[in-house]
């Protein structure tokens, strides 16, 4: 959402004036609106915008139209120059998130369309990323991830759905001739419908492990040439078990060409919850990794 131009003058503070590194987007929130609401630069516009819609509104219905105006401006501006202190904050938040793990900030941008998620939408885009390590051995890209859709009502007019997700993408050359796609997603729908769901999976079939635990959390596709015997080595019960005890909520991934996509919904602006993504994603990795060099 654009904010006013007027606001954007206010100086912004340092996340070095915080007592602590920020653990999640909104801790600095308070401190950024404090700094906003001290300068002149944000009051005299808010005096300003007040007076006039309180003078307006005096002058063209009533007096007590005219105060009513003037709360209203009021309550406004101050929404606004809430607004300008979030979005502060959580520049601040992820540039000391940066920082504090040697990892490269970065704005909006494209992702390689690698795997099925990064191709979904009429338009994709990361909205910030964090590009370096995520453990030893393990580089890849962190980002704030939408795709949008576009439909149209009854009426013709155009409707935009957003859909948010955190990513972590690595490259895993290694198994490129192993296992050229491998999709471990969240358990949905109904079982007494897979049957029925994987006639349609074109090249893709469902892959089945002795794993109640497994079986109840997650689907796992792959190409139908996959050596099964491999897959089996891949998914061992130390494997099984973390993905299912110890993977972060909702955590799934993608591996398309050597590219691994991990993921889980909803833009995380935690710094637990971004160790967790970028920890999960290298511990896949290197599963990925150990396996093919066997």
């Amino acid at each position: 959402m654009n904010q006013p131009e007027p606001l954007e003058t206010a100086p912004v503070p340092d996340a070095s004036v915080a007592s602590a590194p920020p653990d999640d987007a909104n801790d600095l929130r308070g401190l950024h609106f404090k700094q906003l609401m001290r300068s002149t630069l944000t009051l005299v516009p808010i005096a300003a915008i007040a007076i006039a819609a309180g003078v307006a509104g005096a002058v063209l219905v009533a007096p007590a139209i005219g105060g009513a105006a003037a709360v209203a401006a009021l309550l406004l501006s101050l929404l606004i120059v809430f607004a300008i202190a979030d979005s502060r904050a959580e520049e601040a938040f992820f540039r000391a998130y940066a920082q504090g793990h040697g990892l490269e900030l970065g704005g909006r941008a494209p992702l390689p369309p690698t795997t099925p998620l990064l191709r979904k939408g009429d338009d994709r885009y990361a909205e910030r990323t964090l590009s370096g390590p995520f453990a030893d051995g393990v580089e890849g890209i962190l980002a704030l991830y939408t795709y949008e859709e576009e439909s149209r009502d009854s009426d013709g007019n155009k409707e935009t759905n957003y859909y948010r997700y955190t990513v972590a993408l690595v490259p895993v050359p290694e198994c490129v001739d192993l296992v050229p796609e491998l999709y471990c997603q969240r358990k949905f729908g109904l079982r007494a419908l897979e049957g029925f769901e994987d006639a349609f999976r074109g090249s893709k079939e469902r892959v089945n492990l002795e794993s109640a635990a497994i079986g109840d959390k997650y689907e796992i596709f792959a190409g139908k040439d996959q050596d099964a015997v491999w897959l089996r080595r891949l998914f061992a019960p130390t494997f099984i078990v973390w993905l299912t005890e110890s993977a972060p909520e909702k955590f799934a991934f993608e591996l398309v060409g050597g590219t691994l996509c991990c993921y889980v919904s909803g833009h995380k602006k935690k710094a637990e919850e971004l160790e967790e993504i970028g920890l999960a994603t290298a511990a896949v990795a290197k599963r990925l990794r150990e396996e093919s060099l066997e």
